[in-house]
């Protein structure tokens, strides 16, 4: 738990917290195999919490989000074999997540099926309800009206609007075109808009 920023503390005290790793740091622990494992835990630790949001904001629910999570560290951790440097080990990480994420929305069919205004209205009253969710009537009416746009579109925004993530870092993730992105994002933000004039 942290009570003060630079600060990690207990239920008994408090100490100065680790400084992150840098990713030549941590390249350089995962390629040693005494190291590996050490390095791994480090990454979950410095990575985790925003792979899990962009993780939460793909699947809205927070077991399912969780569950995802769990999947994509482990399959990361399968294939760290694999990881050649070629790419950030953050977009590594983020494509593992999203990959992993789109997957299980593809599974839920019902979850990109969403059309009607009671379906929508229910993820947003679900999400205020949540008590993982720390945000407004406003944010989870935005969670709404990004649950209705296609995979692609949701993922290009939530990593833009969110992440503020360059096209160019989202376009090694996604290996799509940054034109294509561009255009999937501008879709997005008036699809979103038109929602909530619609709502208002």
């Amino acid at each position: 738990m942290l009570h003060r920023e630079g600060w990690e503390c207990s239920s008994k005290d408090c100490h100065p917290m680790t400084p992150p790793l840098s990713e030549k740091e941590l390249l350089l622990m995962l390629n040693n195999p005494q190291t590996q494992r050490q390095a791994f835990g480090i990454i979950v630790q410095q990575y985790s919490e925003r792979l899990y949001w962009q993780v939460r904001r793909l699947i809205l629910n927070h077991d399912d989000a969780d569950d995802v999570m769990q999947n994509a560290l482990l399959k990361a951790w399968n294939n760290i074999g694999s990881f050649r440097s070629d790419s950030k080990l953050s977009t590594w990480l983020y494509r593992i997540v999203i990959n992993e994420s789109l997957d299980f929305i593809r599974r839920q069919k019902n979850i990109t099926a969403l059309s009607t205004d009671n379906e929508l209205s229910g993820i947003a009253n679900t999400l205020m309800a949540d008590k993982y969710f720390d945000g407004d009537e406003a944010q989870a009416k935005l969670q709404a009206a990004i649950a209705l746009l296609p995979e692609v579109q949701r993922t290009v925004f939530n990593l833009r609007y969110y992440e503020d993530m360059k096209y160019s870092e989202i376009s090694k993730i996604l290996n799509t075109s940054e034109g294509a992105l561009k255009a999937s994002y501008h879709i997005a933000v008036k699809k979103i808009s038109e929602y909530f004039k619609q709502h208002d």
